[in-house]
């Protein structure tokens, strides 16, 4: 057939051709893309893509997934038509394209994530590079299946509410747990988050996957077990914070504002660094507070030191990380934190920091 039969033909069907020329022609007009992908400027994508999303209108399904298969692996596939097929309700269609096309943007991932099915979030699960807008919504919708995998995806970022997510998810579940503690860039206070509710054998696990760490695991499980605080070997995350605070006390530089700004900066470390500076009292006590979610010794800490309440709430959001606190939980600290009187916050912090080793 000439080329000026088939476009007759092809605007006969978009007209008003029945559902099988339609998927006859579908089949055609992929062809002709397939093969002659690499030669096409973008305005020719953009003719395909209305051309497409035109003969998908009233097709079987199986036309549909055909389609999605097709072009999967197309690196200038339609977009349009892309984001038609990833938003199918049929994982016969969607998958294909879910997992392994490039052209479907992060904000079509996050919405197939947070409207579509388990299988549809599976499908994004295994893609080679998942963004951390993406994963936030893996782990929070996603069931169990959803979860591991994402965990296990060395492509998949994941930000401190995807951490943090996954750490409460992994109680009671060794393999998520191990998966979970096994990724190398896991931040540090998730990973003794991890820790401190995981089995003996994952323990055993983790102290292969993170060597560095392997002579200190027993010691901190048995401080969270025991809740004696005492002086611990800290790792190298802390090296720089200690120098940066130091200095600015030598400085006379080191204030409250200081510490509110590293609080809602995000910056963990410094944060510790700074309340144990100007608290004069142990790190591994204020890194303990933090780490493992104790709002009580938070505001030990921080009503002895002197610090403003609006501190205080930013230093317990950071602990909390993006997810938050529920707003019954801040006005509980809020009503405790006002009650608390200095002075016997100051006795509770003399006597954690006379343990502190010479």
């Amino acid at each position: 057939m000439s080329n000026n039969a088939f476009l007759t033909e092809l605007e006969e069907v978009l007209n008003n051709g029945p559902a099988d020329k339609r998927a006859k022609t579908l089949r055609r007009v992929t062809d002709l893309f397939v093969f002659g992908s690499s030669h096409f400027s973008e305005d020719h994508v953009k003719m395909f893509d209305q051309v497409f999303r035109h003969l998908m209108s009233d097709i079987e399904t199986s036309a549909r997934a055909a389609l999605a298969e097709r072009l999967k692996s197309v690196p200038n596939a339609p977009p349009g038509v892309i984001r038609d097929l990833a938003m199918d309700d049929d994982i016969s269609v969607a998958g294909p394209v879910l997992a392994e096309s490039s052209r479907i943007d992060n904000a079509s991932l996050v919405e197939t994530a947070r409207t579509k099915s388990q299988p549809h979030l599976m499908a994004i699960s295994n893609r080679k590079e998942i963004a951390e807008t993406v994963t936030d919504v893996l782990v929070e919708r996603g069931n169990r299946d959803v979860a591991l995998n994402v965990a296990r995806n060395k492509g998949a970022r994941l930000s401190e509410t995807g951490y943090l997510r996954l750490v409460r998810r992994s109680q009671g579940d060794d393999e998520l747990a191990r998966t979970v503690g096994s990724r190398p860039e896991i931040p540090r206070q998730h990973f003794l988050r991890l820790l401190s509710t995981a089995s003996n054998a994952v323990r055993e696990t983790l102290q292969s996957a993170h060597p560095e760490i392997a002579s200190h695991v027993e010691s901190v499980v048995d401080k969270v077990a025991s809740d004696i605080q005492k002086q611990a070997v800290l790792s190298h995350d802390y090296t720089a914070a200690r120098d940066l605070i130091e200095n600015m006390k030598r400085a006379d530089n080191l204030t409250e504002r200081d510490i509110d700004a590293f609080a809602r900066a995000g910056k963990f470390e410094e944060t510790a660094v700074a309340l144990s500076v100007m608290g004069d009292m142990p790190l591994t006590l204020v890194e303990r507070a933090m780490i493992f979610d104790r709002e009580e010794t938070i505001l030990l800490v921080a009503k002895a030191i002197g610090l403003s309440w609006a501190t205080t709430r930013a230093i317990l959001m950071l602990c909390a990380g993006r997810s938050g606190l529920a707003a019954d939980t801040v006005d509980n600290c809020r009503t405790i934190y006002n009650k608390l009187k200095p002075e016997t916050a100051a006795q509770v912090i003399a006597f954690q920091r006379s343990r502190r080793p010479a």
